[in-house]
């Protein structure tokens, strides 16, 4: 049974910085095709934030993390994402998603079969 789990968020003041980690157990990431990282706020719509495909390396972000944001992967089990410049509008809740979908690293939450119970981001103004 795989299970993905988050860890690192916190309460960060504006232009801070948070590490988020993200762990597989039951299965290790190379056989997954891609991971990611999605974000909800309260009452909004679940967002793509980040993604890698496990084989080729190829990254995707969102234009709000271009720049700010990097995903990578630390070990088999461990995908990080270190953020950086953290501004207000990224308070969310973070998840941890993997994927079986073979191509580009995807962006939409339907294409990954599997996801973490998140983790909460709050950056104060």
């Amino acid at each position: 049974q795989v299970q993905l789990v988050e860890s690192g968020g916190g309460l960060v003041q504006t232009g801070g910085s948070l590490r988020l980690s993200c762990t597989a157990s039951g299965r290790p990431f190379s056989l997954f095709d891609a991971m990611g990282w999605f974000r909800q706020a309260p009452g909004k719509d679940r967002e793509f934030v980040a993604a890698v495909s496990t084989n080729e390396g190829k990254i995707n972000y969102s234009d709000s993390a271009k720049g700010r944001f990097t995903i990578a992967r630390d070990s088999a089990r461990t995908m990080t994402l270190q953020m950086n410049n953290l501004q207000p509008e990224d308070t969310a809740v973070y998840y941890c998603a993997a994927s079986l979908r073979l191509g580009p690293p995807p962006r939409y939450p339907q294409e990954y079969d599997y996801w973490g119970q998140g983790t909460q981001v709050t950056v104060s103004s």
